[in-house]
């Protein structure tokens, strides 16, 4: 609709929905980069990536509310990793990969010291092995 003067614009916004989700908090206009899930059931709120479109009873947060949410009392907020981007190992599982390196180097160890030249004469018990797994007699044969 025109008027004299030109186009005339509204003073209210337009319906246009931005392609950028942003945060549901009241007030906060930044980009949305998790969704909050109530599992009602459970007493659980549930945290986790971006939901793929917007659910009614979910809520878009943004990093900063993400990262502050707290659960009402007697509730557990369960908060799901994202995927996307590149975790770092934690000290266990460093620990957990030199074990492993560790127990991989021993069999061989065994084997050098036994004199023999594969594992299977190393262990009396053992008696077959596939992969790192071992066939171990029965104490009772």
């Amino acid at each position: 609709m025109e008027s004299r003067r030109g186009p005339l614009k509204s003073a209210v916004p337009s319906n246009v929905v931005s392609p950028v989700r942003r945060c549901s908090r009241t007030a906060c206009g930044r980009p949305a980069v998790a969704t909050l899930t109530y599992v009602y059931a459970d007493s659980t709120a549930v945290l986790g990536p971006l939901a793929t479109y917007a659910e009614p009873h979910c809520y878009d947060l943004c990093a900063e509310h993400s990262e502050r949410l707290t659960a009402p009392r007697g509730w557990e907020v369960v908060r799901l990793a994202d995927g996307s981007g590149p975790s770092r190992p934690s000290g266990d599982d460093l620990e957990a990969l030199a074990n492993a390196v560790r127990e991989a180097a021993r069999p061989q160890e065994r084997a050098a010291e036994a004199g023999g030249s594969g594992v299977r004469g190393a262990d009396p018990m053992e008696v077959a092995r596939r992969g790192h797994l071992r066939v171990l007699r029965s104490p009772e044969s």
